[in-house]
């Protein structure tokens, strides 16, 4: 069933430990009037959103990275990702990352499409984006040691989500859709353009 967005009668931004946050006042379709809160990020936090990358070594193999995760307090196999800086587009900064966190550049690199984290109170967006004819070049990073790189068969994927130091949902989602796309070829449908404040919603006057 298709519904008309809600109505958004205010909008009033403030800070929350450290986060910048928008309160929204939306009225629905059935005239229900309800109050929101999303989490837009962190101030001077830099570009907008943040990219996935997944790394082609040779056709079949995807570079992973092992890193300390201090959510978990254990070491994580993930891929390598970063937020895209002030004057980055989604290309450059999946490429500057890739070079900080596994020492590699890439020639070829395809934004697949845009994910979010938690779309029902948060505006982040992540770009997926492959990467392969790479070739060995290392940037100085922010990580506070060297990250070890881990080449992993696409094939062996369900071995991989079985594995408890692996669990982070958008690298999951990121390496399935990764393999889907390099089987099957099928054109990638353009990333999603950042939210706007309201979220495309109808502001009432």
């Amino acid at each position: 069933m298709s519904r008309r967005l809600p109505i958004v009668h205010n909008v009033v931004e403030h800070d929350a430990a450290g986060y910048r946050m928008e309160s929204l006042d939306l009225e629905f379709s059935n005239g229900e009037r309800r109050r929101y809160e999303r989490l837009l990020g962190r101030p001077r936090a830099g570009g907008p959103g943040a990219v996935i990358v997944v790394p082609m070594l040779d056709e079949d193999t995807v570079l992973l990275v092992r890193e300390y995760a201090a959510g978990v307090h254990r070491y994580e196999l993930g891929l390598v990702k970063g937020r895209i800086d002030a004057g980055e587009d989604a290309i450059e900064a999946a490429n500057r990352e890739l070079k900080e966190e596994a020492g590699f550049g890439a020639r070829s690199l395809t934004v697949l499409r845009s994910l979010s984290l938690a779309p029902t109170y948060m505006i982040h967006q992540a770009y997926l984006v492959l990467a392969r004819d790479l070739y060995p070049e290392r940037l100085p990073g922010d990580e506070p040691e060297e990250l070890e790189v881990v080449p992993w068969k696409l094939d062996r994927l369900h071995e991989l989500i079985l594995r408890e130091d692996f669990s982070e949902g958008r690298t999951i989602a990121a390496l399935f859709i990764a393999r889907e796309w390099l089987r099957h070829g099928e054109p990638a449908p353009p990333p999603a353009e950042p939210a706007d404040p309201t979220g495309g919603s109808e502001i009432a006057p």
